[in-house]
């Protein structure tokens, strides 16, 4: 047959010490932080927990909680912990994650170092069978190549993340452009099998240079944007030879003005 505990009773005499809870939180805290009693509960036999509104606006939602207990066949209630908890409601910091999860593109700083785990599904060991060529000729220098290499998990989380990021098709300066980045004199395609995909451009007066970009990305710095007009030839003055107007010598004039005066 079996019993199931009840929980225990409220010890009467440590129900009653709600005055010796209250100075115990107030010694924990200042006495401006420790707001009305909010009740108890009986956490065992002749252990007691009182809790006070927590008047902190730093810390709103919780409660100072004071448990008290008194020895066997004693009558004396003396106090055992008292701390902040939070009640119903209360504004709690975010779920701990480990750094691994925590981690963000960019985060990494000069000098920072990001260890790789050993079953990171985005690597596979350099001796293993590849597609790309360039990484089959590595496979036969045992030894001397890579330790790992990128499996068909990485490349493919690698592809999404590049395709649907800004060096992708679906950016505004994408769908504004003349003409997709396949058909640019400054597109160079990786090597492998993402070539038919992404390459790098290579046009120093573009926003991507140095950047993979998708095949169908673009922007207004096209090879074939634009085909500068010729230059304008002006047309030199013409002189006319055949007739012209004698003014006379800068001194005829000026005997003639002295002449009128």
């Amino acid at each position: 047959m079996t019993r199931t505990r009840s929980r225990a009773a409220a010890d009467q005499a440590c129900v009653a010490a709600v005055d010796l809870a209250r100075e115990a939180a107030e010694e924990l805290a200042a006495p401006s932080q420790v707001g009305e009693h909010l009740g108890h509960e009986a956490e065992g036999d002749r252990v007691v927990t009182h809790y006070f509104a927590c008047l902190d606006k730093a810390y709103r939602g919780w409660r100072w909680a004071v448990t008290v207990t008194r020895a066997s066949r004693a009558k004396k209630v003396t106090v055992s912990e008292a701390c902040l908890l939070p009640g119903a409601g209360a504004l709690l910091a975010p779920q701990w994650l480990p750094w691994s999860e925590r981690l963000r593109p960019g985060d990494l700083g000069v000098g920072d170092l990001l260890p790789t785990p050993e079953d990171d599904d985005r690597l596979m060991p350099g001796f293993a069978e590849t597609d790309d060529e360039v990484e089959q000729q590595m496979v036969f220098e045992y030894g001397l190549g890579r330790a790992r290499v990128l499996s068909a998990v990485g490349k493919d989380r690698a592809a999404r993340r590049w395709y649907s990021g800004e060096h992708g098709p679906h950016t505004p300066i994408a769908h504004a452009a003349p003409a997709q980045c396949s058909t640019c004199g400054f597109y160079w395609p990786l090597a492998g099998s993402l070539k038919l995909e992404f390459g790098v451009c290579a046009n120093e007066y573009a926003p991507d240079d140095g950047k993979v970009v998708s095949a169908d990305h673009g922007c207004g710095a096209h090879s074939e944007a634009a085909v500068m007009p010729p230059p304008v030839e002006t047309t030199p003055p013409i002189l006319d030879d055949m007739g012209y107007d004698d003014l006379g010598s800068v001194d005829e004039a000026a005997s003639e003005e002295l002449g009128h005066s």
